[in-house]
């Protein structure tokens, strides 16, 4: 199996004008995408979200452009929330979460989709940490004969930082037991997103007794941020992977600047 994998934090497209391009030029067979938009009841392209002192903009309909750019991929949008962002004067109801694209080519044989922190919220964004949730798939190649499972999340954000909390720990908990209501244990397994937590947290011990070990600091990188972030602490993205990878070659890519977040890219076999 010769198998593409990218995992990004989209930034509600707020960089839409590279992002695009660079999602149909990098040719994932599966791309694992955080912080995506979508608001049927706009044709507006571009909404704003405010909180306290936070104003960004978002793509208004993130989801359907990005689907619309990949023809070739079947797309799972999975939403945490339904909030309101502003078109002027306007409020417009937006969903966010996490969007999942799969080459049509490889079929889904088992999935599951669940919250790993909170529930969904209809009516509003809710109190922070907000609710958070995990897409697990198990894909099947018809070229190589055998599966692979793929599991993507969106960590809490805690406004005290990236330290282990409670809610982390029943966060790393949630998340395994949604890989094992798919992953059967006997074959590939690659988990990826932005946790939003720190290298040396619990979350990756935790994960380790799954087999899953990190490319990202295993391999040497110390930055997954790009200059659109500001803050200290350059980690918040990583892909874990079982022994049974075979990686032929995995980045954290500098450039293009798609976000404020490097896309990780993971070519295996």
């Amino acid at each position: 199996m010769a198998l593409r994998i990218l995992s990004l934090n989209a930034w509600g497209g707020k960089l839409h004008a590279p992002l695009l391009p660079y999602l149909v030029e990098v040719d994932a067979d599966v791309l694992c995408l955080q912080e995506v938009v979508r608001s049927p009841e706009t044709t507006s392209d571009w909404l704003v979200y405010r909180d306290r002192d936070v104003e960004l903009p978002q793509r208004a309909n993130l989801f359907d452009e990005i689907r619309a750019a990949l023809p070739e991929h079947d797309g799972y949008f999975c939403p945490t929330a339904r909030g309101e962002l502003s078109d002027g004067d306007r409020m417009i109801h937006s969903e966010f979460g996490l969007a999942t694209f799969v080459r049509k080519s490889l079929p889904v044989i088992g999935q599951a989709l669940d919250f790993v922190h909170g529930r969904f919220s209809p009516d509003g964004w809710g109190a922070h940490p907000r609710a958070r949730n995990a897409h697990c798939l198990r894909l099947f190649s018809y070229e190589d004969g055998f599966s692979i499972t793929i599991a993507q999340l969106h960590g809490l954000r805690d406004t005290n930082g990236k330290g282990d909390t409670p809610e982390r720990q029943a966060q790393a908990d949630a998340l395994m037991q949604l890989v094992g209501r798919v992953w059967p244990g006997n074959e590939r397994l690659v988990v990826c997103g932005d946790f939003n937590v720190l290298p040396d947290s619990a979350t990756f011990a935790a994960l380790g007794t799954l087999g899953l070990s990190d490319l990202v600091t295993g391999r040497g990188h110390t930055d997954t941020r790009t200059s659109h972030y500001g803050k200290p602490g350059r980690f918040a993205d990583y892909m874990l992977a079982t022994p049974d990878v075979d990686v032929v070659r995995f980045d954290v890519v500098e450039q293009p600047e798609v976000s404020d977040h490097r896309a990780l890219l993971l070519d295996l076999r």
